[in-house]
């Protein structure tokens, strides 16, 4: 895949774009990744169909590194530059759908596209305040791997190997590289960035959203508690519960890639 590139202020951003010419779908990815891991949703039947637009966090990928990364590497500030890169593409109208990290981004950019047709996340659980994260999350020693600033080979192995279901071994390199590559101030910063006052309150955001909004969780998730969405009040909420994705763990994009793109389609569907 050839990424492409466009400025952001001072930032040049980098994004992939399938073929297709559908309805727009605007793919955000998690902490310590990169638009790479949506190559099966930007190729194949599902990138074919619709207009899909998968991009790199500033100090993630091709995308350059922030410039002012107290400015930047929190939700909010992510949360501005994708909105602006929606802006210049000709996608206000977009699904926005985020993984990980990335569901948080989508959540923070809802009051700010007010146009976009759905919301789509996965491995996000919505955060309160003050963050519960012992509800929201599986206590995973990977955890403790992503908000450092310099990440040792086992640190980040264990990480990588908790985007996947328990006892996978095939997994690409590019996840890897994505890891290395990533700006060490974008975790570290996110991490000090998570407490009152430095993002929108994420449960009040999904009890209140006017949009369509949909949850997908790997069934074999290692990262986030999947019974954690039922204690949330969402009137939106497609299906009315989060849709189980076989087969998978917290990249079930990558993982189960026909489930997903399955549940992804039916969603696009049911907004007409």
């Amino acid at each position: 895949m050839n990424a492409k590139t466009l400025s952001v202020g001072e930032q040049e951003i980098a994004y992939y774009e399938s073929a297709g010419s559908g309805q727009a779908v605007l793919l955000i990815h998690g902490n310590s990744s990169s638009g790479k891991s949506f190559q099966k949703q930007l190729t194949g039947d599902f990138g074919n169909t619709y207009r899909v637009v998968a991009v790199d966090l500033p100090g993630h990928g091709d995308s350059s590194d922030a410039v002012n990364p107290d400015e930047t590497y929190h939700m909010p500030g992510y949360a501005a530059t994708i909105v602006a890169v929606a802006k210049q593409l000709g996608m206000e109208d977009a699904v926005i759908v985020g993984w990980s990290l990335g569901g948080h981004i989508a959540l923070e950019m809802a009051q700010h596209m007010p146009n976009a047709a759905g919301i789509v996340i996965y491995g996000t659980p919505p955060l309160s305040y003050p963050p519960d994260m012992e509800a929201g999350f599986l206590p995973n020693p990977a955890m403790a791997a992503a908000f450092n600033p310099e990440l040792s080979d086992e640190e980040r192995a264990g990480f990588i190997n908790a985007f996947f279901k328990p006892g996978t071994t095939a997994i690409p390199a590019f996840f890897d590289d994505d890891a290395k590559r990533t700006h060490g101030l974008a975790r570290a910063v996110m991490g000090g960035s998570i407490a009152p006052g430095n993002y929108t309150d994420e449960v009040q955001i999904v009890s209140s959203m006017t949009q369509p909004l949909a949850i997908l969780h790997g069934e074999q998730e290692q990262l986030v508690n999947g019974d954690y969405f039922a204690s949330v009040t969402m009137p939106t909420l497609w299906r009315g519960a989060a849709q189980i994705v076989p087969d998978a763990g917290h990249a079930p994009q990558w993982e189960n890639a026909a489930a997903f793109n399955q549940l992804l389609a039916a969603f696009i569907a049911d907004l007409d």
